[in-house]
């Protein structure tokens, strides 16, 4: 079990950046000879993909965009003794600066003039990583996702709403331990008011009705 802070909160997350840094989305692309930043919206995440190259690749884009919040941030855990019992303050540090090491690789970008995708399905790897406590409130921010993006046809509705959620189903979902969590407390905060905040146009095109649903032309999109 790792125990030095030093490497907790400087080597770890800095592992956690580098794999959430993938441009899976630019890989992609190349590999079908398209260029996503001049294709599409110009987004570099799974929901472009998918309008630019097909579904199924775009499923592909998010199911390793996930993965790349998900790995580092369990392995993270594992590492430092976080899953044998409830971890304390500095283990939640370490786990979460991982974590967000993770979504600012996807939504900072080194590989891309820091400028990166919104961060959704990185966002879900790493909730599902932190196991037990963000696992089940991000499975239920994913299940309000699904069930919204399928009710308005807009994608850019179902994240912010899943991000909405994500607190107040930590909370929940972690009731009589929400004083020894208070870390992933602010950290769940902090996660979804990130997301929202990154999908600022996409709420100005939904309040003015001018927001791509799914299966129409894009002019811009959200992760």
């Amino acid at each position: 079990m790792i125990q030095d802070p030093l490497i907790m909160f400087t080597l770890l997350p800095a592992v956690g950046y580098l794999a959430g840094s993938i441009p899976f989305g630019i890989i992609i692309a190349k590999l079908h000879g398209k260029n996503l930043r001049s294709s599409g919206s110009g987004n570099v995440g799974a929901t472009n993909v998918g309008r630019v190259i097909g579904r199924k690749w775009g499923y592909i884009c998010f199911l390793l965009d996930v993965l790349k919040g998900a790995i580092p941030t369990a392995a993270a855990g594992w590492l430092i003794g976080a899953f044998d019992n409830v971890p304390t303050i500095l283990q939640q540090g370490a786990w979460l600066s991982v974590g967000a090491g993770c979504i600012f690789g996807h939504v900072f970008n080194i590989w891309l003039k820091f400028r990166g995708g919104k961060g959704v399905a990185t966002s879900l790897g790493v909730v599902l990583g932190i196991f037990p406590y963000f696992t089940l409130p991000g499975l239920c921010a994913f299940a309000l996702w699904i069930i919204v993006t399928l009710v308005t046809r807009y994608v850019s509705a179902g994240s912010i709403a899943a991000a909405a959620m994500f607190f107040p189903a930590f909370v929940i979902f972690n009731i009589g331990k929400v004083n020894q969590l208070k870390l992933l407390g602010i950290f769940s905060v902090v996660m979804g008011l990130l997301v929202i905040i990154k999908h600022g146009r996409n709420i100005r095109r939904l309040l003015n009705g001018t927001e791509n649903k799914i299966r129409s032309r894009p002019t811009d999109t959200q992760d």
